[in-house]
């Protein structure tokens, strides 16, 4: 994308609310949402994981291990195996999908269908769309979410969960338009951009870059350890950091459309929450859920 493009694009998301879309909540026939910000705990209590398990089914949940993010999906993939199977994941398999081309395996596309909750491991969020973007796989998986099944992510599995994702880009920064590189992500949380290993690698700057670049009003920026569970109109907190809502619906000033390459980016009147464990957040009418 050109930087006149990437221009043009936050000049749209700011000042053309016709472009913006208004509600991010799922439909109610769909899903729910697990998008873990990276370093989940994988060998103590394993309270995230073990929450997409019980959402999954419980001892009746099928899970399936997408591995292709990852560089070692054999190492990654025995590791989730373990960790589900000890929680009493009734069954647990593991698809990797290396090559575009295994997106179309029969054995694959069956044990998508037989789910109820499907897992994205982390690593490259590009291998994620590179494999199964636009393929029969894909399909299947919006399918079965539309039907119902939980689909979870962590780290890159995070970050490809919206329809443009932040391929890569620098952190503890100022926002700049050249901060973050967007491509196409997966699309099954539509209109928001996230960002994942928050707290700890200082992405703030990185999240506003990459909310100016594309027409959304919100961002989520997700710390370790720590996830978003999307049911619906509603989104929980859930894990021992918090997240970070960037809200830019009601800016009364950006320079977006004036700045050079490598200039700093303005945006006055953002809103920012701050949300730990048992804090939610509607989707509908962009608020914060206080903690009962």
């Amino acid at each position: 994308m050109t930087l006149q493009e990437v221009q043009e694009v936050g000049t749209a998301s700011q000042n053309n609310e016709s472009e913006v879309q208004d509600s991010v909540a799922l439909p109610e026939t769909h899903g729910q949402l697990v998008i873990i910000g990276g370093a989940e705990d994988k060998e103590g209590d394993c309270k995230i994981l073990r929450e997409f398990v019980r959402r999954a089914g419980g001892l009746q949940a099928r899970i399936v291990v997408m591995t292709v993010a990852t560089g070692l999906p054999g190492e990654v993939g025995e590791t989730y195996i373990n960790v589900f199977q000890r929680l009493g994941a009734d069954s647990v398999k593991v698809v990797d999908t290396a090559k575009r081309e295994n997106a179309d395996d029969p054995k694959g596309l069956e044990a998508i269908q037989d789910a109820t909750g499907v897992f994205f491991t982390g690593g490259n969020q590009a291998r994620i769309t590179e494999c199964l973007k636009d393929t029969e796989l894909d399909s299947l998986l919006h399918r079965r979410f539309s039907e119902g099944i939980i689909i979870a992510g962590t780290s890159a599995g995070a970050a490809m969960m919206p329809d443009m994702m932040i391929v890569e880009g620098e952190s503890e920064t100022n926002p700049r338009m050249d901060v973050a590189e967007m491509d196409r992500g997966m699309g099954f949380f539509t209109g928001v951009v996230i960002d994942q290993h928050f707290a700890q690698r200082g992405r703030l700057g990185r999240l506003l870059s990459a909310i100016a670049q594309q027409p959304v009003n919100l961002g989520f920026g997700i710390d370790e350890n720590t996830a978003i569970i999307i049911n619906g109109k509603e989104l929980e907190v859930f894990g021992e950091g918090a997240i970070t809502v960037v809200d830019v619906a009601n800016l009364t000033h950006t320079n977006v459309d004036k700045l050079l390459k490598d200039e700093p980016l303005a945006l006055c009147n953002a809103t920012l929450h701050i949300l730990p464990h048992g804090y939610g957040f509607n989707l509908e009418k962009r608020t914060p859920i206080e903690r009962k």
